[in-house]
């Protein structure tokens, strides 16, 4: 999982307890350097050196990658790993041009606010309509309220975002979301 910083915390508690009968571990990257850094895209170079570690801990094993904003785009650029099956995209930065051809066969889920005025919810659509296109299944999700930081309705967030994980490790079905939709849709169900 690439869940930095106290604001991930609850989403990783959430999905721990969605998936705590499965045996699903869920693990935090650290970052060893502050922001994207160019050329050097650190936050990639860290999320591929974690998914390595778990790798030799663990073996193959289906893994999801969770990340926001910064972290969103770092787990995207790292789903080229071998073991990666889906990431689920919390408010991310999506800039024009990001690559999308290693998302062959992978799952997207991206959840954005579009009154997120840090990151561009119509820069997101737009990655997931190019995922599409170079393969990937893709499902996009306008969260109502929340804005960049995630804080309004954060418990819907995290439902959704732990409901988005067991879905993509088959543990469930996705609630009530195609399988394959570049539409934003609104929001998410569940207690």
């Amino acid at each position: 999982m690439n869940l930095p910083g106290w604001r991930m915390r609850p989403f990783a508690s959430a999905i721990a307890r969605a998936t705590e009968r499965e045996g699903v571990l869920v693990a935090h990257v650290r970052y060893r350097h502050r922001g994207w850094n160019g050329d050097d895209a650190h936050p990639v170079t860290d999320t591929a050196r974690a998914l390595e570690e778990l790798r030799a801990l663990t073996g193959s094993v289906p893994v999801v990658l969770v990340g926001h904003s910064l972290g969103g785009r770092a787990a995207l650029r790292a789903a080229a790993g071998p073991d990666v099956v889906g990431v689920v995209a919390l408010a991310p930065w999506c800039p024009p041009g990001e690559p999308t051809a290693h998302l062959l066969g992978r799952t997207v889920v991206a959840l954005h606010d579009e009154a997120d005025s840090v990151t561009s919810a119509a820069d997101t659509w737009a990655f997931l309509a190019h995922a599409r296109t170079a393969g990937a299944h893709v499902v996009g999700i306008a969260m109502p309220r929340g804005g960049h930081t995630m804080l309004r309705d954060a418990r819907r967030w995290h439902r959704c975002t732990a409901q988005a994980v067991t879905a993509l490790l088959g543990l469930a079905p996705f609630p009530e979301v195609p399988a394959d939709s570049t539409e934003a849709l609104r929001g998410c169900t569940g207690p």
